[in-house]
């Protein structure tokens, strides 16, 4: 899966985060804002990395602004982002098979 346009997902509220994905020429650009980085910083980078890697995502800017999201959130929002970013919200939706 490749990161075609500039897409989001999620809300700026408790409990929640807020993905951006755009596209990018190499590599992965991973930017964190979190309310709670000195205590999940690593955590959060952890599980967005995995999330892209398990994705297929190889290249793109991904910004997270965490506002103390569980890891399913932030998965599920990763996700989102992806899909809306590649037109696949637009048709069959694999939902629950890509999510782990």
């Amino acid at each position: 899966m490749e990161i075609q346009k500039t897409a989001m997902a999620g809300t700026l509220e408790s409990s929640d985060a807020q993905i951006t994905v755009e596209p990018a020429d190499s590599g992965i650009q991973l930017s964190i804002e979190s309310s709670v980085m000195n205590q999940y910083g690593r955590q959060i980078k952890k599980t967005a990395e995995e999330k892209l890697r398990e994705l297929g995502i190889t290249k793109g800017k991904v910004k997270v602004v965490d506002k103390g999201a569980l890891d399913c959130t932030l998965k599920a929002r990763i996700e989102a982002a992806v899909f809306r970013s590649c037109g696949v919200s637009q048709k069959n939706i694999p939902w629950g098979g890509v999510v782990r």
